[in-house]
């Protein structure tokens, strides 16, 4: 839809968002070959690739994201011209903080939501303190990008989100996890709209020069194809809510270790 911007993208961030692929990858291994051989160095090697393996890309996205909405140097030609030094700083760190602190809420939450005994009350108690810290620095990382780019627009979304997460926060600890998920799930839909809102029409700002920024118009393919996309897109997305929604149906029972088979070894 936008190959302006997506080769703008990766090849400013190529770095992180290979750090990122690496990662994903790694995780997805880990969680098969841990069970392979019963050596507790082995299945703990793999469980340190499945901790790290998620923390990293967890904030990488969020200092990408802050990037994207503080600019980059972009020149006349649409190009990235700065390094990877350009990438890290204050804004960009703060905003890898909120998404994985916001990340690990919403997975804490998500846990305790499915599961039963000592699992889901070590999994609520992680989630209201790590909730916390995740309320004030998401306050203060949606307060700034309000006050360098927002609008009235952007000022409703930020609104929405923080209200989202303290009652997520208050429903995690009356013990209404689904609540909670559904308004943590809610607060990231909200902040990363709020972003988007606080930056249209531009999707990649230029810091050399604001005529050089990525936008909307300019980063986008021809009217034929986002026709065709639209179309596409309308079809299947349906298609992938249903078919996921159904998966969370099936599996919508809690769980805990009485039924995992051969639990004690």
């Amino acid at each position: 839809a936008f190959p302006e911007w997506y080769a703008t993208l990766f090849s400013g961030f190529y770095l992180p968002l290979l750090v990122i692929l690496i990662c994903l990858i790694v995780r997805g291994v880990a969680f098969e070959y841990r069970a392979k051989r019963p050596e507790e160095t082995w299945q703990r090697n793999w469980e340190h690739a499945i901790f790290w393996c998620s923390l990293i890309p967890a904030f990488l996205w969020g200092v990408a994201f802050g990037n994207i909405v503080r600019g980059v140097k972009i020149d006349r030609n649409l190009e990235y011209v700065g390094g990877l030094g350009d990438l890290i700083n204050p804004y960009a760190l703060l905003g890898g903080l909120v998404t994985l602190t916001l990340f690990t809420f919403h997975g804490a939450v998500f846990t305790a939501l499915k599961t039963v005994g000592d699992i889901r009350e070590r999994a609520r108690r992680l989630a209201g303190r790590v909730g916390l810290v995740t309320a004030v620095l998401a306050l203060a990382f949606l307060l700034w990008t309000q006050a360098h780019s927002g609008n009235a627009r952007s000022l409703v979304a930020l609104v929405v989100a923080v209200a989202a997460l303290v009652a997520a926060l208050v429903a995690n600890r009356a013990g209404r996890e689904g609540w909670s998920f559904a308004l943590s799930g809610v607060t990231v839909v909200a902040a990363v709209a709020m972003l988007f809102l606080s930056l249209f029409p531009n999707v990649m700002p230029s810091t050399l020069n604001a005529d050089w920024s990525l936008t909307v118009s300019n980063a986008a393919s021809s009217p034929y194809t986002l026709t065709i996309m639209t179309w596409c897109a309308g079809i299947a997305t349906p298609v992938v809510l249903l078919y996921q929604g159904w998966t969370y149906w099936v599996f919508r029972k809690r769980i805990g270790t009485q039924h995992i088979a051969d639990a004690a070894h």
